[in-house]
């Protein structure tokens, strides 16, 4: 029996701007900062290099404590495709893979956001235990890009970004 679980967490945003501008929010480390995985008030370290195998990291300090996020460009297909890697090191060994597809619609672009989450089996797990906490992951992945995925529409469409978490 395999000892980690996988489940797909598939979300579908609009914005109001060319697709460009989407994808550039999820490789220029100046946007990055404002909205992927952290704040800016609260951001310690923001860095990227934006080409297939270049690595990407972001440090957040909130409530006394650092939340290390990092992964490695597996493809980028400028403005259509950015699918990267995931990994909070600190919280679990295991990777997550995140596909990023932008197509223009006659009135700005739509985002479909796609991550590969991965789940470390506890040894004695019975069938429905996996599944609860396939569940849990899943549902709370979704709820934390829900929150990203405002501060991004309001960083592209407006510049700035106004939700504080």
């Amino acid at each position: 029996m395999s000892k980690v679980s996988s489940t797909t967490l598939k979300m579908v945003r609009n914005f109001n701007v060319a697709s460009e501008k989407v994808f550039d929010a999820w490789l220029n480390p100046e946007m990055m900062k404002k909205w992927f995985f952290t704040l800016e008030g609260t951001n310690k370290v923001t860095r990227s290099n934006p080409k297939v195998g270049g690595t990407w990291e972001i440090i957040d300090h909130r409530g006394g404590q650092d939340y290390r996020a990092i992964g490695e460009y597996l493809e980028i297909d400028r403005p259509k495709k950015v699918m990267f890697t995931f990994k909070m090191p600190e919280m679990s060994d295991l990777e997550d893979t995140i596909t990023v597809e932008l197509k223009e619609l006659e009135q700005g672009c739509e985002m479909t956001f796609t991550q590969l989450i991965h789940v470390a089996k506890e040894v004695n797990w019975t069938e429905s235990e996996i599944e609860k906490a396939l569940t849990e992951m899943h549902d709370g992945t979704e709820v934390g890009w829900n929150y990203m995925f405002m501060g991004l529409k309001e960083l592209v469409e407006t510049g700035r970004v106004s939700y504080k978490g």
